[in-house]
């Protein structure tokens, strides 16, 4: 008799089937238009969060409430979400134009709207990983605020622990509370959450804002208070999906809007005919490389090319950054604002406008026909393939775009390496489905080699959400021969774009140079250096612009 194999999945396998299934049943939920994150419809969402384990998620699967990542999430979703019961997803309606004030999440680009006590209206413009990216993070605080109702609640009647009633005094307190009430607060939120005083007290001022500097505790206490309002009396938190969203998403509304508006200025400015150069990147790396060493060299007399852009990246240096910004506009440079919905700005360099002797590329040979670049600010997700694929179509169907080239730009977790790390890669996988996109890269890690900074190439993963990772499917890709160095969230959704616009399609020319370069902004492999971890500070400046500056050198034929 034949001997039965004892096949076992190992956590790589686990985790990877349980992205999968987060997948499916986010678009399942949305396909039905609404459902109850802690009830039985949001059964499979939560369970398949708490096998997969983000990194970025921390202790999500034990019994003590999980500080960096509560703190990386809220920074993400509106100020007020964890008072609200009904969450409410919606299109571009017109709530802009109404009363409501839109609050928008100091680390996320969306316009959300309190409608009253109990509902909140997040505004999704950005496409489906815009939803992904909602709901996981709901999922989460939702999850935490059980762990803290199963800490309080004594019976079910609703009686709860003596911790709790002090805790919801303080939160009913008007005044701001002083060093002594703070404290006694955090000894008791220390019981609540199952976390030393220190660790409370050391990510209690995270929280804060100018408003309310003990929004840590009204986060606290309106997260088990809803969940302990749900075990008691049955009323369930319900996340509900817009008709007008289910119909929009998906047929590329705010990124033809998006498209159309530059295609429209770059016809009424006489550059639709150009050459151009498309970059993703942010609204500054393009425009300090080229001007900014020759504008500042009076006022930062004896810096470096790096020192300035440190300089300029500084809060406080609003003026200098004017300055820069105003010699750029003058030679050429114009800004648009986005009003799509897209949440992506603009900008457009006619270089025949530079004076490139000027500049920090006064070596440029450019041809007699000066190219246009056009800068785009940072796509999210699966918005990328919306943007680009509609920007790369034929203006009103008969003027076919001269697109030179395409650059990426971005920021991405790095598996081999630290934060400030640069990552070139030669292929884009997607998570979960195995497609993949090779690529010819106009960048290599050559190019970079003598600057004092690490850089790495190879394979990169397209995954569905950044917070989604966890150690065990990461190192898979990186053992395996699958060879992934990083993972970012847009790269297989821009080259999709490219290659069916190019090779398909015929709407560019089809010797297209697509250039990718990222820069280390997290190691998920590393306990400790996640996104929860922190941003990167002036760690990412000299990467920043030195990708930005071998871009530039190769549009502008320096190398």
């Amino acid at each position: 008799m034949k001997e039965i194999k004892n096949i076992s999945r190992t956590r790589a396998q686990v985790s990877s089937a349980a992205v999968e299934r987060m997948y499916i049943t986010m678009r399942h939920l949305f396909n039905r238009g609404f459902y109850k994150p802690m009830g039985i419809s949001g059964d499979t969402l939560r369970e398949a969060l708490l096998e997969l384990r983000p990194e970025i998620y921390g202790s999500i699967a034990e019994e003590k409430v999980e500080l960096n990542g509560l703190l990386y999430v809220i920074e993400r979703l509106p100020i007020g979400i964890e008072q609200c019961r009904y969450i409410n997803l919606t299109s571009d309606e017109g709530y802009s134009i109404s009363h409501f004030e839109a609050i928008v999440p100091p680390k996320r680009r969306r316009n959300c709207y309190r409608i009253d006590d109990e509902q909140m209206n997040i505004e999704i413009t950005r496409g489906r990983s815009d939803i992904y990216d909602v709901l996981t993070h709901l999922t989460f605080i939702f999850v935490e605020s059980h762990k803290i109702m199963n800490r309080v609640l004594i019976g079910e009647d609703g009686k709860v622990t003596r911790d709790w009633l002090k805790i919801e005094h303080a939160v009913n307190t008007e005044e701001p509370l002083s060093l002594v009430e703070k404290e006694i607060a955090i000894s008791h939120l220390s019981n609540v959450l199952g976390r030393s005083f220190a660790e409370v007290l050391t990510v209690y001022d995270g929280f804060a804002t100018a408003e309310n500097p003990d929004r840590f505790l009204d986060v606290i206490y309106w997260l088990g208070k809803l969940a302990i309002e749900e075990v008691v009396d049955n009323n369930k938190r319900t996340i509900t999906f817009s008709p007008i969203l289910r119909e929009r998403l998906g047929h590329h509304i705010y990124g033809e809007m998006w498209s159309d508006n530059i295609k429209n200025h770059l016809k009424k400015q006489g550059l639709l005919e150009r050459p151009i150069h498309i970059i993703s990147a942010n609204m500054h790396s393009v425009m300090n490389s080229i001007f900014a060493s020759t504008v500042l060299k009076s006022h930062l007399k004896g810096q470096s090319e790096l020192q300035v852009y440190e300089e300029l990246s500084k809060s406080e240096n609003g003026e200098l950054r004017k300055l820069v910004y105003e010699r750029a506009l003058m030679e050429g440079m114009t800004f648009l604002p986005d009003t799509s919905g897209t949440n992506i700005d603009v900008q457009i360099f006619d270089t025949a406008l530079i004076d490139f002797p000027n500049t920090a590329f006064s070596s440029e040979k450019l041809a007699d026909q000066k190219p246009v670049i056009i800068v785009m600010d940072y796509a999210f997700g699966e918005q990328a393939y919306e943007t680009i694929d509609e920007l790369l179509k034929p203006f009103h169907k008969h003027t076919f775009l001269n697109v030179e080239s395409v650059s990426i730009m971005g920021k991405a977790g790095i598996l081999t390496g630290g934060k400030g790390d640069i990552m070139i890669p030669f292929a884009h996988i997607n998570e979960g489905t195995g497609d993949n996109y090779p690529l010819e890269n106009e960048l290599t890690a050559a190019m970079f080699e003598g600057h004092d900074i690490a850089v790495v190439a190879g394979t990169m993963v397209t995954v569905l959400g950044t917070s989604l990772q966890n150690k065990d499917l990461l190192k898979f890709f990186h053992d395996s021969t699958w060879g992934v160095i990083g993972l970012e969230m847009e790269g297989a959704h821009y080259q999709k774009a490219i290659q069916s616009a190019s090779k398909i399609r015929k709407s560019i020319p089809p010797n297209v140079k697509v250039r990718y370069a990222y820069y280390a902004s997290d190691n998920p492999l590393e306990t400790g250096s996640t996104l929860a971890s922190g941003g990167l500070g002036s760690t990412g400046v000299k990467p920043t612009y030195l990708i930005t500056i071998k871009i530039l050198e190769q549009i502008f034929n320096i190398i």
